[in-house]
């Protein structure tokens, strides 16, 4: 049957163009994009190989990106992408971790073999994978272009989803749903952390009716008693306590996108601060989610939800979301629009945010989060979990 395709050729043509059309805005005759999920959104490509150099480079007369990256991997571009043959190119296997010479340094013997070696060239400075020494080789190897930040260029171009891009969305939504009660209802008194998160790896990929869920870009996370203090610890082989605070992290992708989602449970009967602490998470997110409507800005959904948190004693000095959609590991941000004071950015139907409403005190913590949709009627959850402090 051979691989499936997540889109139609028509998809990432209007990708293409739309990133032409910011390029052109930007000054920009040529981009090298680094960042794998920019790679797979504008082309398709899709493969573990963004651990060493790669790239697509977009230029504004050629009709197709060309892929660029390491030989054995170039068969995994004509496999899932539609790129011309010739569009595909390898570089030699020696220079994988050579001590001295660079991918790059073919990159930009590319570049400049095309006559494009005195364009003014945008580069994903703060994608993950693009390191100082790839950045060196290319400002090294061509002396006469024009190199500077693109800002992210791509990921604002992917900001708001296609209704394709939606479905998957949803889909990831579906398999969340499903990993996340699973998961709750594994929890309780001696079983182990890792018994829990086993299952959950299970869960993500097994998916629904058939529909597989990818590797998702976060591990999942868990945080138990005073661990729920930060945000980000991951499973160890403690026995889950007789009583105490539990707070999962957990995500699902489908084709890589992807929908997160926080609880927090309590074995036993939970302490009053703790049922407060939750009571007014779920207060204000219940509010701020109702108002995340277009046309709205992304600092005045976080005010109004710091707003129900201040007035109960409570403050969150960081961002309370961020957008969410395709990615590759280590993160599924997009590292765009975030719901946080000083982000102007409009809100617009079919963005996506990961509404993420963690709040850390210093001997425990909360959060119960949620994927949305931007849509007019406001935010819509893409999970069906219960959104309140499970006891157990």
């Amino acid at each position: 049957m051979g691989f499936q395709k997540a889109f139609a050729p028509e998809e990432f043509q209007r990708r293409v163009s739309d990133v032409k059309q910011r390029m052109e805005k930007a000054g920009f005759d040529l981009l090298v994009c680094q960042d794998p999920a920019n790679m797979g959104w504008m082309t398709g490509f899709d493969g573990w190989s963004f651990y060493t150099p790669q790239a697509v480079v977009v230029h504004q007369d050629e009709e197709w990106p060309i892929w660029f990256g390491r030989a054995q991997d170039a068969k995994s571009a004509h496999i899932t992408t539609d790129l011309p043959a010739g569009n595909i190119i390898g570089f030699s296997e020696p220079l994988v971790h050579h001590a001295t010479q660079h991918p790059f340094d073919e990159l930009c013997e590319l570049i400049t073999a095309r006559g494009w070696g005195t364009a003014r060239i945008g580069v994903d400075f703060d994608a993950h994978y693009y390191t100082a020494r790839a950045h060196h080789h290319l400002v090294s190897g061509l002396p006469d272009a024009a190199i500077s930040d693109n800002r992210e260029l791509v990921n604002w171009a992917r900001l708001v989803k296609s209704p394709a891009e939606l479905d998957y969305m949803r889909e990831a939504g579906r398999i969340i749903t499903d990993t996340m009660n699973n998961a709750i209802a594994k929890l309780a008194p001696g079983v182990r952390q890792y018994e829990v998160i086993a299952d959950v790896y299970h869960d993500q990929v097994m998916g629904f009716d058939g529909n597989f869920g990818d590797y998702t870009s976060l591990c999942p996370l868990i945080q138990v008693g005073e661990g729920t203090s930060t945000p980000h610890l991951t499973w160890t082989d403690e026995p889950l306590p007789g009583s105490g605070l539990i707070v999962m992290e957990l995500g699902a992708a489908r084709r890589h996108y992807h929908a997160p989602l926080t609880r927090t449970m309590h074995i036993g009967p939970p302490p009053e601060q703790m049922t407060k602490l939750t009571d007014v998470i779920l207060e204000g997110g219940d509010r701020a989610i109702e108002a995340a409507k277009p046309g709205v800005t992304c600092e005045e959904v976080e005010a109004l939800w710091q707003s129900i948190l201040n007035r109960n004693g409570f403050e969150k000095p960081s961002r309370v979301g961020y957008s969410i959609g395709l990615n590759y590991p280590p993160d599924w941000g997009e590292r765009t629009a975030s719901l946080r004071a000083g982000d102007k950015t409009v809100l617009e139907a079919g963005m996506c945010f990961h509404f993420q409403s963690g709040v850390w005190l210093d001997d425990f913590g909360a959060a119960i989060s949620e994927p949305i949709i931007i849509t007019e009627a406001g935010g819509e959850c893409i999970s069906h979990v219960a959104r309140e402090l499970i006891v157990l």
